[in-house]
């Protein structure tokens, strides 16, 4: 049998319905087709395509197929001399074994290689600014330095290595990777000072103090430039996991809207294996992509997809052997398998996989909400928080002086918000709204722009003119730093609730109030007034479960550029 052969991998691939009403081609079929970034057009009946971007072998006489007219700018090819293979037939088309080369393993690797040449940069430029700080001029002293500065990317590289730090599983998404740069520049600073001691030398403790805390700041910054640069490109469909899910079709509904929401995990759901009885391949269905049949077909649908992620949800069909036999299935294709957990948003350092009598066991230990932890975090929002009310203390003042000129009132807005554990405090923001705002919200009321407990309006006429700037850059939350420095706020955290909206809370979303309020959060850096109320609260909830100093240290991070872009500030 002969088929239609697909091109280099890339970030495209047609699906059903982008053929339009004229071909005539069966939607579940058509998904064997890949496109090239230059995309598809329709005339008529005739279809145009890049001739380079595609190798089409002839299909037998024997076969039947709908005459459709393919233009290509060289050569016309009548579609009835072309044959499109269903799943498991292009499955049957590939040699035993044989692995489906994707896009993902090269994007991976030139992203793996690009980590390890700024890991390089970063190694280098702290140990000559180190040098350069300590050291005028060189000489017989300060040789050795010179040396070790030169040594110092190597040194850098080889216990970023030894902290599996450039392992693909921890790279591209979620607060691992940060964690284990910052555990490294601890291990090297830790190796530096174990072997000078042993060694009994002199060193120099100016560079020392110089040039490590230097080199892992500089590779947590390099690595957080290099994510943004990531999700830039995912944003625009590059750098992609195609993914097959199998499960049930809500499940999988609820999931492809999450990944098309969040496109910053990398993942895009391209087909669905649904459970036996359930619509049959190219069948009616509430999922905006294709279904490639039931789990019995998954390794067929990898293929015809062009598939390298086999994405499991939660069901009582995959048992363990289930599981086992389909693992064994994707082994032979290089297709990576992963498995949805029932327990959402808990994850990271709070999980772990323990295997009971050959069985894996995710052992979930309990949420750190108190302890050792909880007074680090404590400590550290006070001294941050302090050095930034200081050093901020001249734009507060300007902004303040800006709001009173701008408007009647005072500066300051003083508010009642929720607190950790339910407990009321008074938040101070600067004043972005007339002096009546309270008084007009009844009359606004239904033009309520937010689905949930909090009212929010793009162009609310309550705003000043300087309160709506104040809010785009964010610089109105500036006197919460009083708040944190109280230690009512923190400075990461769920979103400060009104007391009206706690009234309304369900039982789950109280979970919110296990922590501090933060100055910034999840929330804010996720799309704040733009996200619906059930995004809000699936992400101050995710924050709760999983809060780290290392995530507080991503999200500050993040503000920076969230504030930059003022999405959802209104």
């Amino acid at each position: 049998m002969t088929a239609i052969d697909a091109p280099s991998p890339d970030d495209n691939v047609l699906g059903p319905g982008q053929f339009g009403a004229a071909s005539q081609l069966n939607p579940y079929t058509a998904d064997g087709w890949a496109a090239g970034g230059s995309g598809w057009s329709a005339a008529g009946s005739e279809w145009s395509v890049p001739a380079d971007e595609w190798a089409i072998r002839p299909r037998s006489a024997a076969e039947d197929a709908p005459a459709v007219t393919i233009e290509l700018p060289i050569l016309r090819i009548p579609t009835e001399d072309l044959f499109i293979p269903s799943p498991r037939e292009a499955a049957d088309e590939l040699p035993p074994g044989g692995r489906i080369r994707s896009n993902a393993d090269r994007w991976e690797s030139r992203y793996v290689t690009k980590v390890v040449v700024a890991d390089v940069i970063v190694g280098l430029v702290a140990g000559f600014a180190a040098f350069a700080a300590r050291f005028s001029h060189l000489n017989d002293l300060t040789g050795p330095y010179l040396l070790a500065s030169l040594l110092m990317p190597l040194a850098w590289a080889l216990v970023l290595l030894g902290n599996r730090a450039y392992e693909r599983r921890f790279l591209f998404v979620g607060n691992e990777e940060y964690r284990r740069v910052l555990n490294s520049g601890i291990a090297l600073t830790a190796g530096v000072a174990v072997a000078s001691y042993t060694a009994n030398a002199e060193v120099a403790r100016g560079y020392v103090l110089i040039a490590l805390p230097l080199v892992t700041a500089l590779g947590l910054a390099g690595r957080y430039a290099l994510r943004v640069q990531l999700f830039a490109a995912r944003k625009r469909g590059r750098c992609m996991r195609r993914v097959v899910v199998l499960g049930y079709e809500r499940p999988v509904a609820s999931l492809c809207r999450q990944l098309s929401r969040e496109r910053y995990h990398g993942m895009e759901v391209v087909g669905a294996c649904l459970p036996p009885g359930r619509p049959a391949a190219g069948g009616q269905t509430a999922l905006s992509v294709p279904v490639y049949g039931t789990f019995d077909d998954i390794a067929a649908a990898v293929r015809a997809a062009v598939a390298d992620t086999v994405a499991v949800l939660p069901c009582p069909e995959m048992d363990s052997a289930a599981l086992r036999r389909l693992s064994w299935e994707l082994e032979r294709t290089g297709t990576d398998l992963v498995v949805a957990s029932a327990l959402l948003d808990v994850a990271g350092p709070r999980t772990s996989i323990r295997p009971v009598d050959g069985l894996p066991m995710l052992h979930v230990d309990r949420a750190e909400l108190t302890g050792g932890r909880r007074v680090v975090k404590a400590t550290f929002d006070r001294v941050v928080g302090s050095a930034l009310l200081f050093f901020l203390a001249p734009v507060l003042a300007g902004l303040a002086l800006a709001v009173k000129l701008g408007s009647k009132g005072p500066a300051v807005f003083a508010q009642t918000r929720v607190g950790k554990d339910g407990r009321e405090f008074t938040l101070y923001k600067l004043r972005t709204m007339y002096t009546d705002a309270e008084q007009r919200l009844a009359e606004l009321s239904g033009l309520n722009e937010h689905d949930g407990l909090m009212f929010k309006m793009r162009n609310d006429p309550r705003v000043t003119p300087a309160g709506r700037w104040l809010r785009r850059f964010s610089l109105d939350e500036l006197p919460q730093l009083v708040n944190v420095v109280l230690g009512q706020m923190s400075l990461v955290g769920p979103r400060p609730p009104l007391p009206t909206e706690v009234a309304q809370y369900h039982s789950d979303v109280y979970r919110r109030l296990a922590v501090k309020p933060g100055l910034t959060g999840l929330w804010q850096v996720s799309g704040r007034s733009d996200l619906s109320w059930e995004d809000t609260v699936r992400l101050d909830l995710r924050y709760v479960e999983n809060w780290s100093l290392t995530f507080d240290l991503v999200i500050l991070l993040r503000t920076v550029t969230a504030i930059v872009r003022s999405s959802g500030a209104y």
